[in-house]
């Protein structure tokens, strides 16, 4: 095989890739914080709502987590402008991950919510707790403890993720990624850069959740 290792189109370009990496964890973050929000009053709907809206949390869920990320992006950046729904590139697959990342989270504080015990809203129901009050202060906290883990998990993944965005020009790592490949052909090179950013900054994001975890005893 006829082929020499030379890394300086990737360090001239590390600049680039080091900016891709921290869209995507702001994409991934933010991405988590909205999902979390969705998923959490998902979650409140399915265990305590009516049937309808057990019903509408019902099809949310079945429909989001079997169509795959790639298809939701595109749809959101080729059809909705088609109809006047238009937002910028970063804006849009953040939207997108949000909406992904619900959908997932829903399951996850819903089984960490059934796991409560009833005792537990019915003590604080009894000292003078609304129903409201008691889902706000006291099963919530529990439930956001309890699916610590998977939280963490989701935002991994979301991180992961991100390099989807590259198919609709989103400046994140792959993207830079394929831009330097592109530009200097160094296959080999960029890509094993790209792939160690990202093993690296997983195993630091995984690293961090393990300790937040251990600093909260789970209920």
């Amino acid at each position: 095989m006829d082929y020499t290792l030379n890394f300086g189109a990737v360090f001239r370009g590390f600049d680039d890739l080091l900016a891709g990496l921290l869209l995507g964890l702001e994409m991934g973050l933010g991405g988590l914080l909205v999902g979390s929000l969705i998923g959490i009053l998902a979650a409140l709907a399915a265990v305590y709502g009516g049937r309808p809206a057990r019903i509408l949390v019902a099809l949310y869920v079945g429909l989001i987590r079997n169509v795959p990320i790639l298809v939701l992006a595109l749809f959101a950046f080729f059809a909705l402008p088609s109809i006047g729904i238009r937002f910028d590139n970063v804006i849009t697959f953040a939207a997108v991950l949000a909406v992904y990342a619900g959908a997932y989270l829903t399951e996850s504080f819903r089984a960490a919510i059934q796991v409560i015990p009833k005792g537990i809203t019915e003590a604080a129901q009894s000292i003078g707790l609304t129903r409201t009050g008691t889902a706000i202060w006291v099963i919530l906290p529990i439930a956001l403890r309890n699916a610590l883990p998977s939280v963490g998990n989701n935002f991994i993944s979301l991180f992961k993720d991100t390099s989807i965005a590259a198919v609709i020009a989103v400046p994140e790592l792959t993207f830079q990624a394929r831009k330097i490949n592109n530009e200097s052909f160094r296959v080999i090179e960029v890509w094993m850069i790209a792939s160690l950013m990202y093993v690296f900054t997983c195993a630091l994001i995984a690293t961090g959740l393990r300790r937040l975890e251990a600093a909260f005893p789970k209920f």
